[in-house]
């Protein structure tokens, strides 16, 4: 059984030795504890029955720029546990907290031109679309697409849907009522 929950101090390890096994760009630790510390809002990882991280999303807001939006730093997901699913789980969690917490307009991302699993992911199943192309974004040289998912009004609403099925009932509202008269 697979569970995605928000990351916790102690998955920084595993996430980024998910991140060294899978990706070519690779951060320090730091790097990890700052987005934690700025935003642990916004980063989930993907667990397996044992309480292994196979698979994690590093997320944060760029806070300079009006309207505020965020931007996905990495995803990675295990070889050993791809097409199950994951990586969609971890980006719409990410995306969802972005819009409940930050009432974000926006996300971007970069990825490589040569990733071809990763730009189907984006574009086909998450609705990213190419807004540049970085020549050399990589340390080796290789191109990126810049992309960008706009949050319209319509998934919003969706994420506060979401939410409000989250809280209890209602109580009835007896502000209004007289009390009973006693004779």
């Amino acid at each position: 059984m697979l569970s995605i929950r928000e990351a916790k101090i102690g998955d920084l390890l595993q996430m980024q030795q998910t991140n060294l096994w899978c990706l070519p760009e690779n951060y320090n630790l730091k790097y990890y504890l700052y987005h934690l510390l700025s935003w642990p809002q916004l980063l989930f990882v993907a667990e397996d029955h044992k309480g292994k991280v196979v698979g994690y999303v590093l997320a944060k807001m760029e806070d300079d720029d009006d309207p505020p939006h965020g931007h996905i730093t990495s995803l990675s997901v295990l070889r050993t546990h791809r097409k199950c699913g994951l990586a969609t789980k971890l980006m719409s969690s990410s995306h969802s907290r972005m819009v409940e917490c930050f009432d974000a307009a926006h996300v971007a991302l970069h990825v490589r031109r040569s990733n071809r699993a990763a730009f189907h992911l984006y574009s086909q199943t998450l609705a990213y679309h190419i807004r540049d192309v970085e020549k050399g974004y990589y340390a080796d040289g290789e191109d990126a697409y810049d992309m960008r998912k706009t949050f319209d009004d319509e998934s919003k609403a969706a994420v506060n849907q979401s939410l409000e099925s989250l809280l209890p009932p209602s109580r009835p509202d007896f502000s209004n009522e007289q009390p009973p008269s006693i004779s």
